[in-house]
Formats: structure tokens, sequence, C-alpha cells
């Protein structure tokens, strides 16, 4: 998680949500490691992990992560989740919840419902202290 959080607090010097993504595989190599890009690339699907799919499924030239785990700082929304099942993720970790817009602990329970067709181990409240305190400092400071 600490790579995800470093990668957080380099999109945050973009201007960028501070949320940070890695993903390894089975034998604990980096496979890609990102930040959101949404403003930087006027891109609203510019998530972290989104990215991290892409550029991990590109590297390994799969269209599946089956053996790879993926953590990020920030509960993941719907659309990430999605992304996660599809891409058959092994293991999901997560540091801080997001209450408003997170798909698994916050408003939606994506991975329990009937269209979720592959559910991954999860893992939250990694580092939760500082994910929260990365990602609550950023918007008191924007307000």
């Amino acid at each position: 998680m600490d790579h995800a959080l470093n990668a957080a607090l380099d999109g945050q010097k973009l201007g960028e949500v501070p949320i940070g993504c890695v993903i390894i595989d089975e034998n604990k190599n980096i496979l890609s490691l990102t930040h959101n890009r949404v403003i930087g690339d006027n891109d609203p699907t510019a998530h972290a992990e989104i990215l991290a799919i892409r550029e991990a499924c590109s590297k390994i030239q799969a269209s599946r992560l089956v053996n790879c785990s993926l953590y990020v700082t920030l509960e993941p929304c719907l659309m990430c989740a999605s992304a996660i099942s599809r891409a058959k993720i092994k293991r999901l970790f997560y540091g801080a919840d997001d209450n408003k817009y997170g798909s698994i602990n916050g408003s939606i329970n994506f991975f329990q419902s009937n269209i979720c067709n592959h559910i991954p181990e999860i893992y939250d409240n990694i580092c939760k202290d500082k994910c929260e305190n990365i990602i609550n400092n950023f918007f008191k400071d924007k307000r």
C-alpha cells in the first residue's frame, strides 16, 4: 500500500484527487502503479484503478489479471469495482472507505449484487489512517 500512497501524493501534486493504485502479480512484481488522471487527461474514467488495470493487462498481454492483487487508497467506485470484477483480479486491498461513491462498504455493495460475475478476496482498512488523511486533507484544502 505504500506504493499506492506515494502514487496518490504524486497525483495530488498535479491537482488530481489523490488516489493511488498498484497491481502486483503472484510473485509480488509490480505490473502497474498509477494515480488518478481525470483532470490531466480530461477523462472522467481515468481513475487510478482503471488506468492500473489497463497498464497491467497491456504489460502481460492478457485481458484478465487472475493471479494479481490490486491495492488502492480509496474504496473503489462502481465503475472501478466492475472493472476489477471483469479483470478477474484475485485480491482487492483498499485503504479508506468512501461513504458516498464506494461500491463495497459505501452506498452500494457491487460484489454482492446479482450482476457481479467475479468476486475478489476483499481486504479493507489497509493503512486506513494514512489513506483517510491524504484524501481528507486534499478536500479540506480545496474548501
